[in-house]
């Protein structure tokens, strides 16, 4: 029997704590933010992180994966390793100078026409935004360097020290000129330019300068496919804020970006279990002579579901009642209006299993030829519905296009792979259930407004909890349950 050492476990454990700062960082300084920032600042704080995640995006153009590769693939061979690497870099700063320079020009002119009249402009966050956009895009490729290298004390320390300049230099900057966008922006921009510069300093000192195009073309043709997937994934995570923006004030882009953030906690714990059991998932396919899911694979992700459905409605309960608390001790009305929306944006990731369900077999296949296509149909429809709903449904209308163009993708995903993959799987488990779940929270929240919020809250948890236990009932051990529950006095 195979053996996981212990050094591979304590690198796993760091390399996903790690991993998950950044989106800690979202989640902790909520409060700071609620305390510092109207929602209105809030908003244009979401427009200027948008156009940060896009410059990265650009300025990253894919090295963060194929410098993985490339690395085993030159580790042998010193000289080969370091004109890839040095010549990767500095063809990223090549970028970010074309980049800049057209942002430079043209950055104001699109900010005052798709921000007319929000009170936002190009300058000075704008560029600030840019620059911390080109220094987190150094800092993501030097992490995968990093952990390419096996190197997990270095990539801890690194991403602690960034996080805690990041939370340190936010906070402080929204304590001393609250009510500014100070804080949020400067903060970002002055942790991404020390660690970006520490970055290349480490870079050129191990690797020296050089610029070999040649070597360059040879990842390219990996590259371009990772950058289309790349600015696609940005378009559906973040240009909605940007269209809610053209059509909305910008107080109704910060409630929404705010509720999206108090449900980051789902995407860390469900990408963290997700991640857990993945790499058994990879072996048991790879072993496949014929490629297909079975019973062993199910049972990971209907338990994933299972675990999604409970997480929703528990979030569904206590994310209103800790804003309402938090509102009220620092006295920002503003940001109320948030809790109605958050049942309806915990609906989103009920899908979320499934769609790691569709997706996983495309990694372990190398089939990557219709992602571009699939992705440009899910980001169109978003787009799309959202240019015909926002304008009269507000938020309501931005959450039913992202519905829309997740059930869109999970349809292509799975048409995809009719060929190449075979599922098997208990529709009831993991479509039907999350289904039944998502109409009952949807109908109690129209139909049911004017009943006590906790309760019907709490309802949803001891519905789905019930629900689970029939559905797996024979997974179930049900004398187990009724000894803990019902345990018979002595």
């Amino acid at each position: 029997m195979v053996r996981i050492s212990k050094s591979f476990f304590k690198s796993s454990i760091i390399y996903t704590l790690a991993g998950a700062m950044p989106l800690a960082s979202g989640i902790i300084l909520l409060p700071f933010y609620i305390g510092g920032l109207s929602t209105k600042l809030y908003g244009a704080q979401a427009i200027y992180v948008t156009l940060t995640m896009l410059i990265q995006t650009v300025v990253t153009y894919g090295f963060d994966s194929s410098i993985y590769i490339h690395f085993h693939e030159f580790k042998n061979d010193k000289l080969k390793l370091s004109r890839f690497v040095s010549s990767a870099f500095i063809f990223m700063m090549l970028i970010s100078l074309g980049t800049s320079l057209i942002l430079f020009i043209a950055g104001s002119l699109i900010f005052d026409w798709l921000l007319v009249d929000k009170g936002i402009s190009f300058y000075p966050y704008g560029i600030m935004a840019l620059a911390s956009g080109v220094f987190q895009a150094l800092i993501k490729v030097y992490s995968s360097l990093l952990q390419s290298r096996e190197m997990p004390v270095t990539f801890f320390w690194s991403n602690v020290l960034y996080f805690a300049l990041i939370l340190g230099l936010t906070i402080g900057g929204l304590y001393f000129f609250p009510d500014t966008l100070i804080g949020p922006i400067t903060g970002r921009f002055v942790a991404s330019l020390l660690i970006g510069i520490w970055v290349l300093i480490r870079v050129f000192r191990e690797y020296g300068l050089h610029f070999d195009f040649d070597w360059l073309k040879t990842s390219f043709a990996y590259n371009n496919y990772l950058f289309i997937y790349q600015i696609q994934q940005w378009i559906i995570n973040y240009f909605d804020k940007l269209v809610m923006a053209f059509y909305l004030p910008l107080e109704y882009v910060g409630i929404y970006d705010f509720t999206l953030k108090c449900l980051i906690v789902i995407e860390v714990l469900v990408g963290g279990m997700h991640s857990s059991f993945l790499p058994k998932i990879v072996g048991i396919v790879i072993q496949q002579p014929e490629k297909k899911s079975t019973i062993e694979i199910n049972r990971y992700y209907n338990a994933l579901t299972a675990v999604i459905i409970l997480l929703v409605c528990a979030c569904i309960g206590f994310f209103p009642i800790a804003v309402d608390l938090v509102i009220e001790f620092l006295k920002k009305a503003d940001y109320q209006k948030a809790i109605q929306y958050i049942p309806y944006v915990a609906l989103l990731y009920l899908p979320r299993a499934l769609r790691f369900y569709f997706l996983f077999p495309y990694s372990v296949l190398k089939y990557s030829k219709p992602l571009p296509l699939i992705y440009l149909v899910a980001a169109s429809i978003k787009i799309g519905l959202m240019v015909l709903l926002t304008s009269t449904f507000g938020i309501f209308g931005v959450l039913l296009s992202a519905f829309m163009a997740s059930v869109a993708e999970l349809v292509l995903l799975k048409y995809y792979l009719r060929d190449r993959f075979e599922f098997k799987f208990n529709s009831f488990k993991m479509i039907y259930a999350p289904a039944l779940i998502l109409l009952l929270i949807m109908l109690c929240e129209i139909l049911f407004k004017n009943v006590n919020r906790e309760v019907l809250h709490a309802s949803y948890l001891v519905f789905s909890f019930a629900l689970l236990v029939w559905v797996y009932r024979a997974e179930i051990d049900i004398q187990y349950l009724k000894n803990i529950f019902f345990k018979r006095s002595t």
